[in-house]
């Protein structure tokens, strides 16, 4: 952490430093924030105030926690304006590893992935489309 902004709560700091993250693309929409462990170390704060970030994130929306599996960057981008975007149609299904993601997950080639396909609309136009794989 560069330096300390006094006067504001630790967590407030942190939560402001992940929602620049997402906003400006290092943590693109549908991507895993880093673990909580990962987060402790680099913000060299207890697990409580890593918490309390992330509850920040979720409150506005940048954030959602799937039990298990982690937190990710919200699919759909916060746009101004008076376009109307729907929540995220999302699909998954099993899929074999194509010899790319199976050396991306040092596993061979058919070995079985969860394929999660996430669809987001504006105005009944599709403006993205994200697929994430994981280890069955």
């Amino acid at each position: 952490m560069p330096t300390p902004h006094y006067g504001q709560p630790r967590y407030r700091v942190i939560a402001d430093e992940l929602r620049e993250r997402i906003e400006t693309g290092v943590i693109p929409p549908g991507a895993l924030l880093p673990t909580e462990s990962t987060l402790t170390a680099e913000f060299r704060a207890a697990r409580g105030t890593i918490r309390q970030a992330i509850a920040v994130l979720r409150e506005a929306g940048l954030v959602a926690t799937e039990h298990g599996r982690g937190t990710y960057a919200n699919l759909h981008r916060h746009e101004s304006g008076s376009n109307k975007s729907s929540e995220p149609e999302t699909r998954q299904r099993q899929v074999a590893a194509d010899p790319e993601l199976a050396a991306l997950f040092a596993v061979e080639v058919g070995a079985a992935l969860i394929e999660q396909q996430s669809v987001t609309r504006t105005n009944d136009t599709v403006g993205e489309v994200v697929r994430t794989y994981r280890l069955l």
